[in-house]
């Protein structure tokens, strides 16, 4: 008798821990979710500004450490007379002070690239109601002119520099966009486990997802699923109870048990 109790004792120990990097990264992930679902329900111009100034501050954090780093190098280099040269080398001079200056000089630059960026990404994707590559590159075709006039990049006309910096921008955005979005295409099959996915997600287990592709269990298998199944896909018990305690409390999943039963 009280060799069973010491076994029952027992069984919790034999359930492995998850991992707490995982549980980090899925509460992150859950706090980001629930933000980003906040900020969908906000106005326009809050969700622009609120969108704008995080990605600009981000970007003034990027480039602090890249003035950082590179204001060692440009200090070494010597200053040539401005009175000495001509247009273009002065412009050329000019060039090389926005993209090697001090930290806080990096930090506006990246601060404006990012923020206006971010800001029109926002505003045409809340107008068009997606997100695509004219909506990129008119966002970097922004940032890229805000870039030149706040950098004082390309010489005296302003204008002309700013358009022609905007341009490059938006070819650059426009070119990685297409090869970005052709390379994250999912591989054909996801799309039979997307409410697996979700699932697994939702309780920190998405390190399962392999077992059930391996034992090609779908998400038309979720409401067949049992003990044994889970089992075979060598799924260990503790997270087997919890996959099952979700299934049985989702109201969807459970109709249709209900309904093939």
């Amino acid at each position: 008798m009280e060799r069973g109790k010491e076994r029952g004792m027992m069984v919790p120990r034999l359930i492995p821990q998850q991992n707490p990097l995982e549980q980090l990264q899925a509460k992150f992930k859950e706090v980001e979710n629930g933000f980003r679902a906040w900020l969908a329900k906000q106005s326009l111009p809050v969700e622009a500004a609120v969108v704008t100034t995080t990605s600009a501050s981000q970007g003034a954090a990027i480039g602090v450490l890249m003035g950082t780093l590179t204001n060692d190098v440009s200090s070494s280099l010597p200053t040539p007379p401005q009175a000495s040269l001509n247009p273009q080398a002065m412009a050329s001079l000019k060039q090389t002070q926005a993209l090697s200056g001090g930290p806080l000089v990096q930090a506006r630059n990246f601060a404006v690239m990012t923020g206006v960026n971010a800001g029109i990404s926002c505003v045409m994707k809340r107008l068009r109601g997606k997100e695509d590559v004219q909506s990129s590159m008119v966002a970097a075709f922004g940032s890229g002119a805000m870039f030149s006039l706040v950098s004082g990049m390309g010489g005296p006309n302003q204008v002309a520099n700013a358009v022609t910096s905007g341009l490059f921008f938006a070819l650059v955005q426009g070119g990685l966009f297409q090869l970005g979005h052709k390379f994250s295409q999912p591989p054909a099959e996801d799309v039979y486990y997307s409410r697996t996915r979700s699932i697994l997600n939702s309780l920190g287990l998405q390190n399962y997802e392999k077992n059930f592709k391996k034992g090609l269990l779908t998400d038309s298998t979720l409401p067949l699923l049992t003990d044994s199944a889970l089992r075979d896909v060598k799924i260990p018990p503790g997270p087997r109870l919890l996959i099952l305690d979700r299934i049985q409390r989702d109201p969807e999943l459970k109709e249709k048990q209900g309904s093939r039963g």
